[in-house]
């Protein structure tokens, strides 16, 4: 009871700040230093669910510098891409990795209607990321910048008053919060939170693409271009892509996501360590075809958390893995047939279970996938050696795509929408320039 006459309890008073940033990926942090790097005095609070800064910086950092990669060109285009890329670059200051023989692998794949595509990469690694995260966020909070961990973001409420301190409130888990302006990045993790807060504050998106694939684990000795290229991106016929290549030290992991009914699902996802630690001899990437649902219009969430929710049925709670060589002769993995002979190294991802790709993937999806790997196996041959393992699922939910009501991605007064759970970026860069470009927003308004 706080004071007041006998039995009246008065209501605590809202803590207030300038600007709330609910996510600490790179798009949060992005919008962070775009605010206090500008020198005006504000209050602003950075919130996570998790209990560690979370996001793309985490996951192997591989940063890439080139347009339109990571970019969706729905909400840029190449010179403003440049601008802020520029922008970006100056920031992280990264060491670009030199790349060899790259003409040899662009031929052969042009021959196969494919294209390799050239980019500008620099590469941490999970523990150099880690360690890059601890510094941005010491270097916040010496500006002034306040970071609360474990605190889950439930609800916005957009206020009609003039005053700073009547434009909105976030509701979290834990207390009640009031802003001059909000910047939600959650990422793609948060992606059904983004859903919820659009739907509650009647901001028209559309949600109708996903991309579903694969993870692929083999010898580097099976895929040698990561010698000559850390992470080369192929782009297949059928809107199929390899992404996200690691080496050297790397191994796949499995992250948890979760649906609006709470229910938890799974997605592989590839990691590697930076040069500072032992080698493994291992390199991993995934295979995705791009989905578009059209008519009926439907939600691509729904669709990758149906598709989680079956491949988890058919794991045992777990992701499923397949050799390429039981693949080709249509038959399931099995844990007793992982190792020996050709098959010759263990699964990184120990959970996984030995199973069969084609009882979970829609049948469309995985004849892409494999057309690509056989494509692949001709570009970079190897690849399809027996031993080679293929998780799945990999999804990667990147297609909210919120209204915005300007440039600096602004949906509703005072909320700004940005990294790759918006549909603003597919990648530590492109989500670091979207927080800056909704900082350049929130510092306009403020001239």
């Amino acid at each position: 009871m706080t004071g007041g006459a006998r039995g009246t309890i008065l209501p605590a008073v809202m803590q207030h700040y300038d600007t709330i940033i609910v996510g600490t990926g790179p798009a949060g942090l992005g919008a962070a230093f775009g605010l206090v790097e500008a020198g005006e005095t504000r209050s602003i609070l950075l919130v996570d669910r998790n209990s560690y800064s979370s996001g793309g910086l985490r996951n192997d950092c591989k940063m890439n510098f080139t347009w339109p990669i990571g970019f969706p060109e729905a909400t840029w285009n190449e010179a403003t891409a440049l601008r802020y890329l520029e922008r970006v670059e100056d920031f992280l200051k990264p060491a670009i990795l030199e790349k060899r023989n790259v003409g040899v692998y662009a031929k052969r794949a042009e021959r196969l209607g494919t294209r390799l595509l050239e980019i500008r990469q620099a590469h941490l690694g999970t523990d150099g990321g880690l360690d890059l995260i601890k510094k941005l966020m010491a270097r916040l909070r010496g500006l002034g910048a306040e970071f609360s961990l474990g605190e889950r973001a439930e609800t916005v409420t957009l206020g009609a008053g003039q005053s700073a301190k009547d434009r909105g409130v976030l509701t979290t888990d834990r207390r009640e919060l009031s802003f001059g302006d909000l910047v939600v990045a959650p990422g793609r993790g948060g992606f059904a939170f983004l859903q919820e807060v659009m739907t509650s504050l009647g901001i028209p998106y559309v949600d109708n693409v996903v991309d579903i694939g694969i993870r692929v684990e083999t010898r580097e000795e099976h895929y040698p271009i990561v010698k000559d290229y850390y992470d080369p991106k192929f782009h297949f016929p059928a809107k199929t892509r390899t992404f996200c290549t690691n080496s050297r030290a790397a191994h796949v992991v499995q992250e948890k996501y979760e649906g609006e009914d709470g229910r938890a699902w799974y997605s592989v996802n590839g990691h590697a360590w930076s040069a500072e630690r032992p080698a493994n001899g291992l390199a991993n990437f995934a295979m995705l075809r791009t989905v578009t649902l059209t008519e009926p219009l439907a939600s691509g969430q729904a669709y990758a958390r149906m598709l989680g929710a079956q491949a988890s049925l058919l794991g045992g709670g777990a992701p499923i893995v397949q050799r390429v060589g039981d693949f080709r002769l249509g038959k399931r993995s099995k844990a007793s047939g992982l190792n020996g002979d050709l098959y010759d190294f263990e699964p990184t991802l120990v959970s996984a279970t030995p199973g069969d790709l084609a009882l979970a993937c829609p049948g469309k999806i995985l004849e892409a996938i494999w057309k690509a790997m056989k494509t692949l196996d001709t570009i970079v041959p190897g690849i399809l050696h027996p031993g080679t393992l293929m998780y799945y699922p990999e999804i990667k939910l990147y297609a909210n795509r919120p209204l915005f009501v300007d440039g600096n991605f602004r949906a509703a007064p005072h909320l700004y929408l940005v990294g790759d759970g918006a549909g603003t970026s597919r990648g530590i860069t492109a989500a670091w320039a979207s927080g800056l470009r909704a900082a350049d927003g929130i510092l306009a308004a403020k001239s």
